[in-house]
């Protein structure tokens, strides 16, 4: 089944201590590519986020948005730095001596100075994993669904233009023969021409349109690219893995064939078709560039 490479899932969770909200976002690269923006207290998951993303994703670039509210009722501890509290003292005791005036008796006052008193925080993430890991899994498959979901409508698009190419191809055969009989009769007509009443050789005519029909023959090219065809369709119907470069490589396959065609095939109309078969053969190579 097809998937493509571009795609948007969300994922929520919450508990009592955590809110946890998630949003990857996913863009065509040749590579798998993860790229965070989370706060920094996150970044001990990182693993363990990469590792469930790859469950779903094996290409493409991914923008992964995580944001977290503590709903947890935080504790605190003041801490007291003794020694530097008796440093303010002793040094205001002696400013107040040499300025005569009275010493400052006032704790407050004293505890109010820089990193006396100090607040630290519990800032541990304790338990953050049971709702992290959640909220990533529930936004990692809403975004492989909708890359599923865009991959059957790409598909969808490559059944339709693969019967147009098969089209164009039944009528570039069936005009193989015809390019041959054209020939045949320009030259008939030429060596009429050239040779007034004398009636042409006719074995000398037979060689040259046998040599010619050596050198128009695109019959392997014809029977290479219906196999590209049908390789193409069986990969997009039964593969489970990314094959995006499988299809890649067969587009070019095709591309290569059909230059040969347009090469070899001297005619008008063969010449017309080809070019309509680049043009889908090219449509189908930019949605390729798509798939996973």
């Amino acid at each position: 089944m097809l998937k493509s490479m571009t795609g948007f899932g969300v994922g929520d969770f919450e508990n009592e201590d955590y809110q946890v909200h998630v949003e990857i976002r996913a863009v065509n690269q040749r590579f798998l590519e993860l790229a965070f923006h989370m706060p920094r207290t996150l970044f001990a998951w990182e693993d363990a986020i990469r590792q469930i993303i790859r469950k779903y994703a094996a290409r493409g670039k991914l923008d992964i948005q995580i944001s977290f509210r503590d709903k947890r009722e935080r504790t605190a501890c003041v801490r007291v730095d003794h020694g530097l509290a008796l440093a303010y003292q002793k040094a205001l005791n002696e400013l107040g001596d040499t300025l005569h005036l009275a010493r400052p008796d006032d704790l407050a006052a004293i505890a109010a100075y820089p990193d006396v008193l100090t607040v630290e925080e519990d800032t541990s993430l304790a338990g953050m994993e049971e709702a992290l890991v959640p909220a990533v899994e529930q936004a990692a498959v809403h975004l492989d669904a909708m890359r599923l979901r865009e991959g059957e409508n790409i598909g969808r698009d490559f059944t339709y233009r693969l019967g147009l190419l098969q089209d164009m191809v039944n009528k570039v055969d069936a005009l193989a023969p015809v390019i041959v009989e054209n020939y045949r009769t320009r030259i008939r007509g030429t060596l009429k021409e050239l040779l007034a009443e004398q009636e042409p050789d006719e074995t000398r005519i037979v060689q040259e349109v046998g040599i010619y029909s050596d050198r128009v023959n695109i019959t392997e090219e014809i029977v290479r690219l219906r196999s590209h065809f049908e390789q193409f369709r069986v990969i997009q119907q039964e593969s489970d893995e990314p094959v995006g470069r499988k299809l890649d490589f067969l587009i070019q396959e095709m591309n290569r064939e059909t230059n040969t065609i347009g090469s070899k095939a001297n005619h008008a109309e063969a010449a017309r078709i080809v070019v309509d078969m680049k043009s889908e053969i090219e449509k189908i190579r930019e949605q390729v560039q798509n798939i996973e």
